[in-house]
């Protein structure tokens, strides 16, 4: 079972999405799963020094007070997903772009790990994670070579994969993640609880035994 994963990575509900995703992987009995990561952004135009967290989203959502209940039950979701979320260490708004490029750049193996790692020194150390000294960092971390994945990020060595990526995405008339592709076969969007995802890996086998 293939199941692809639309997400950026400053997107706190596609960590919880991930994290109940994962929950139901680990419930299920089925055939073995593989993921796969889809790039997308949820503001393109973010230069790539990135902006003020605080100030943009304060701009973009409708005021200070706003921004803070929205994380704060961002935060209350994460905590009773089990994956936390320290806001008041998130400084900047980066674009995700090189991000997304690491992302692609790791082992298949290893992504889910380096997804991990891109969302905790985000959200929990408020790291700017469009900066390629952190991302090197990350990827040191995660047993990749500092000075070729440097190398990859600034010659931009994944923009046709994560062109396609993006192409898909408005192909699939996505407009918010995460979203969730469940075998070619079923669509999820949005953070759903494991019993949701796992209904879901229920109905894609049914529908493969029926072709």
């Amino acid at each position: 079972m293939i199941i692809e994963i639309f997400q950026d990575t400053i997107c706190p509900w596609c960590r919880i999405g991930k994290k109940h995703l994962f929950d139901a992987i680990r419930q299920w009995g089925g055939e073995p799963v593989t993921i796969r990561y889809r790039a997308y952004q949820l503001n393109p135009d973010t230069p790539k020094e990135g902006l003020p967290f605080w100030d943009t989203m304060a701009a973009m959502k409708g005021g200070r007070d706003v921004v803070e209940r929205m994380v704060q039950h961002a935060a209350n979701a994460g905590e009773a997903a089990g994956v936390p979320f320290r806001f008041d260490r998130v400084k900047m708004w980066p674009n995700t772009y090189a991000s997304h490029t690491l992302i692609k750049l790791a082992p298949p193996e290893k992504a889910t790990d380096l997804v991990d790692a891109i969302f905790q020194a985000y959200f929990e150390e408020g790291k700017d994670i469009g900066s390629l000294d952190v991302l090197a960092a990350i990827a040191v971390s995660q047993g990749m070579d500092a000075d070729w994945v440097r190398s990859q990020l600034v010659s931009d060595a994944k923009r046709e994969e994560i062109a396609e990526d993006l192409a898909y995405a408005r192909e699939l008339n996505i407009t918010g993640v995460p979203f969730f592709i469940i075998d070619g076969k079923l669509a999820l969007s949005g953070a759903h609880p494991a019993d949701n995802f796992l209904q879901a890996f229920r109905q894609a086998t049914d529908m493969s035994t029926l072709l």
